[in-house]
């Protein structure tokens, strides 16, 4: 176990802005959104030139390989997470402001589709259904019913969203009376496929490698991602979000991907500006400390689905932060870990 320490995760400091700052500013709504403009062009001068590339003449045989492993190894490793985090922070809080609206649609419908993320699919999961459903019985990416500590349980839980995940969505925003989401999700989904299956004609090989391929990768990082965010559920009170999410602080991932480790404070408070979010945590220590919250140290929530995967509570243990001295030992933090991840019985 460790100690609470300083928080070094990023909070807003007011910086002077150079001109290209202030140039960008006056379209958005905040200037603390400045690095997902940045982002999003940095994304769309590297992976988008990459893929222009995949599908030309200029290149063949070994180069054309050679490109599109680097636009591989750029979507899946080094841009995944932080486009993620700037489609979930974009997705809560619009980034451009109302006279600028059909900007809103940039990072979505351009950028999106550069990284495997079809339109709109996201923002209909996560705020019309995850959000509203809370991780409990009608929530589509619900962990509860899974043995958390799986391999098995949890590419059971991949493949059901991968194959059946529209159908049960498009379902749930019919029930639920959600009739704009429902619309706006199937005509993503709609021209996102026919999008890749036209392109497929023109050069599949391309295709495979732009967008079918992140496709696939981006879906299991975002499940393995929800997956260890929702892994450590009190059966006696799973609606409780001190106990059915995690966080995770003073993390590299939270430097990279906008301060998303803190998910606990984010179910509170979906609207809460990344920068904020530190600051919350420390203002809230007490409470965490009461409920038996699970805060993790100088980890991801990649890892920690991996540590899950490997059964190495040991590894967690010894990265769990032990608020205001509540445990005594790390194989009591292990006890709490393995009976907050055991599968819960559904009922009626």
């Amino acid at each position: 176990m460790k100690k609470l320490e300083t928080i070094v995760d990023p909070e807003f400091t007011k910086k002077e802005l150079g001109p290209l700052d202030r140039f960008f500013v006056k379209f958005i709504r905040d200037e603390r959104d400045l690095p997902f403009v940045y982002l999003s062009l940095k994304i769309l001068f590297t992976v988008g030139v990459l893929g222009l590339l995949l599908y030309s003449n200029f290149l063949s045989g070994w180069s054309w390989l050679a490109v599109a492993v680097i636009d591989l190894v750029l979507v899946s490793l080094y841009f995944l997470g932080p486009f993620t985090l700037m489609l979930h922070n974009t997705s809560h809080r619009k980034l451009y402001k109302e006279e600028y609206g059909i900007m809103n649609k940039f990072i979505p419908w351009i950028i999106g589709p550069l990284m495997g993320q079809s339109p709109e699919s996201y923002f209909c999961h996560h705020i019309g259904m995850h959000h509203a459903e809370n991780n409990l019985k009608d929530d589509l990416s619900c962990t509860m019913y899974y043995q958390r500590d799986s391999f098995s349980d949890f590419m059971k839980y991949y493949l059901e969203f991968m194959f059946i995940g529209f159908f049960e969505l498009f379902r749930y925003l019919t029930s639920k009376r959600k009739w704009k989401l429902r619309k706006n999700f199937v005509k993503g989904e709609f021209t996102w496929y026919s999008f890749c299956i036209i392109l497929c004609f023109f050069n599949w090989q391309a295709t495979l490698f732009v967008f079918i391929l992140p496709f696939i990768i981006i879906r299991f990082g975002m499940m393995a991602g929800n997956w260890a965010q929702h892994a450590f559920v009190d059966k006696d009170d799973p609606a409780n979000n001190w106990t059915n999410s995690i966080t995770c602080i003073n993390s590299v991932y939270n430097k990279r991907c906008f301060n998303d480790g803190y998910h606990i404070g984010h179910h509170f408070h979906p609207a809460m500006h990344w920068t904020d979010m530190p600051g919350n945590f420390i203002k809230n220590k007490d409470k965490y400390a009461e409920n038996s919250s699970v805060v993790f140290q100088k980890l991801d929530y990649f890892i920690i689905w991996l540590y899950l995967m490997l059964h190495k509570y040991d590894w967690l243990a010894a990265n769990f932060v032990n608020i205001n001295d509540r445990y005594q030992s790390d194989e009591e933090v292990i006890a709490l870990m393995k009976k907050r991840t055991r599968k819960i019985e559904a009922t009626a």
